[in-house]
C-alpha cells in the first residue's frame, strides 16, 4: 500500500514537473522567435529599393501594412496628446475668413494665353520667413521656366496661441505684430495667403481645403498646381518636362504614393489616430504631402470631392480619402522622393548631398533653407559640377549615369 502510494505521488510529481518544463520552453520559443508583421520602419512602408521607385505592392493579407509615419516637417507638431475630445467637437467647421488674399495670383503676364502653367502651392508657419526666402530665390521663383508660366503662393493660418484679431493671447514682443509682418511680407511679395484657423499639425487639413476652394475660384485656368511643403528641393525643369506629356484636361495626381499604410494606435505617437475616429485597418492609397502635383481637372474636382468627405486630422491621408470618392488612384512616380535619399550601393563614393543626386530628381524632401539654395546653385550655376547639368527626368525607375 505504501510503494503504490509513493510511485502515485512520484508519477504525479512527474507529470507536473513535465508541464512546467514545457510550459518555460514554450515561453521562451515565443519570446525569442522574430515576429512575422511588416516592421515598422519610418516612412510608413517597407524599405524601398535604391536605384528605383518604392515597392507599392499590397502586402499578404495575413500581415499587417505598414504603420502611418507622417513626413511632414516638425514645425508645427503638437507638444502634447492630440484632444481629440475638441477635435471632434469642431471637427465640421470648415469655413474660416480669409485675411491675406491674392487674387491676381493667375491673371496671367499678359502674352496671349497667358493663364499659368504651374501654380506652386508652399505650407508654410508665420514665423518661416527664411525657409519661404530660400524658395523665393531657388526654385520657387516666378517667371517663365522653359517658356511655361509659373506662379507661387504661400499656405498659412494664424499662429497658435494667437486671437484670430490680432492679438497676442501668449505674450509680447515681435509676436504681436505677426499680421503686420505677414501684411509688409505680403505687399513686398505678392504671394501670402493667410486663413482665420490656428496654424497647427492637425489643422493642416483645412489648410487643404482652403486651398483647394481658392484656387478654384483665382486660378480656375491653372494646367497644374504643385503642392508641398517649404523644406522640399523641387527641381521644376524636371517637373515641366514631366507635365509637357500630360494633359491638364485629364486626370493627375503624381507623387510618392503610399498604400495600405495602417493608422498609428499607440496614443504617444504624434500620429495617434483612435479606432472611434478612424476604424478600418488601413488608409487608401495617398501621396506623401511634402510634394505631389495635381492636373487643373482633378483638381477641380478634388473640391466637390473634399467637400463631402469628413474631415480627418492627417492632411494627405484626407486627401487619399478624397480621391478614393473620386474613383482616382494616385500616380507613383520614382523622382518623388518625400522621405529623402538614401546612399545607393553601386555609387558608394556619393554623398547624399551630391547634385549627382538631384539631377533626375523632381522632389527631395527634408532640407534646410541653406541646402536648398547651395543645391540650387549647384545645379543651375555657370559652374556646376559637370554631373550637374538638367537633364529630363526618367519615365522609368530612377537609374544612375556610369
Amino acid at each position: 500500500m505504501r510503494r503504490r502510494l509513493r510511485l502515485r505521488r512520484d508519477a504525479s510529481l512527474t507529470l507536473l514537473l513535465g508541464t512546467a518544463l514545457g510550459l518555460l520552453l514554450y515561453a521562451q520559443r515565443d519570446g525569442g522567435a522574430p515576429t512575422t508583421s511588416v516592421p515598422q520602419v519610418r516612412g510608413r512602408a517597407a524599405p524601398r529599393p535604391t536605384l528605383g521607385p518604392r515597392t507599392f505592392q499590397v502586402p499578404d493579407v495575413a500581415a499587417a501594412p505598414p504603420a502611418y509615419e507622417g513626413d511632414t516637417p516638425a514645425p508645427p507638431t503638437p507638444t502634447g496628446p492630440f484632444d481629440f475630445g475638441s477635435y471632434l467637437r469642431a471637427k465640421d467647421q470648415r469655413r474660416f475668413p480669409l485675411l491675406i488674399n491674392q487674387p491676381h495670383k493667375c491673371r496671367g503676364d499678359g502674352r496671349p494665353g497667358g493663364r499659368p502653367d504651374l501654380l506652386i502651392a508652399v505650407k508654410s508657419v508665420a514665423a518661416d520667413f527664411e525657409r519661404r526666402q530660400a524658395v523665393r530665390q531657388t526654385w520657387g521663383a516666378e517667371g517663365r521656366v522653359q517658356g511655361a508660366l509659373v506662379r507661387r503662393v504661400f499656405l498659412v493660418g494664424v499662429p497658435r496661441g494667437e486671437g484670430t484679431d490680432g492679438t497676442d493671447t501668449v505674450g509680447v514682443g515681435i509676436r504681436t505684430h505677426w499680421r503686420d509682418l505677414l501684411h509688409a511680407e505680403s505687399r513686398a511679395y505678392s504671394d501670402i495667403l493667410l486663413w482665420a484657423f490656428d496654424d497647427t499639425f492637425f489643422n493642416l487639413t483645412l489648410k487643404e481645403i482652403h486651398f483647394l476652394a481658392w484656387a478654384s475660384a483665382f486660378c480656375p485656368d491653372v494646367r497644374f498646381v504643385f503642392k508641398g511643403d517649404a523644406d522640399v528641393f523641387v527641381h521644376v525643369g524636371n517637373l515641366l518636362e514631366f507635365l509637357a506629356l500630360r494633359d491638364p484636361g485629364q486626370d493627375l495626381l503624381a507623387g510618392d504614393v503610399i498604400v495600405q499604410a495602417r493608422p498609428i494606435r499607440a496614443r504617444a505617437s504624434k500620429y495617434y489616430i483612435p479606432e472611434g475616429v478612424y476604424g478600418l485597418p488601413a488608409y487608401p492609397a495617398y501621396a506623401g504631402g511634402g510634394g505631389f502635383v495635381v492636373s487643373g481637372a482633378t483638381l477641380r474636382r478634388l473640391v466637390g470631392a473634399c467637400a463631402q468627405v469628413e474631415l480627418f486630422p492627417i492632411d494627405d491621408v484626407f486627401l487619399g480619402m478624397c480621391l478614393q470618392r473620386l474613383r482616382l488612384t494616385p500616380e507613383p512616380h520614382p523622382a518623388f522622393r518625400t522621405f529623402g535619399i538614401s546612399q545607393p550601393s553601386a555609387a558608394p563614393h556619393l554623398r547624399t548631398f551630391d547634385p549627382c543626386f538631384y539631377r533626375e530628381l523632381v522632389v527631395v524632401h527634408g532640407l534646410s533653407a541653406a541646402d536648398i539654395w547651395l543645391m540650387w546653385r549647384l545645379l543651375h550655376g555657370p559652374h556646376g559640377p559637370a554631373c550637374a547639368h538638367p537633364q529630363p527626368v526618367a519615365a522609368g525607375p530612377f537609374q544612375w549615369d556610369s
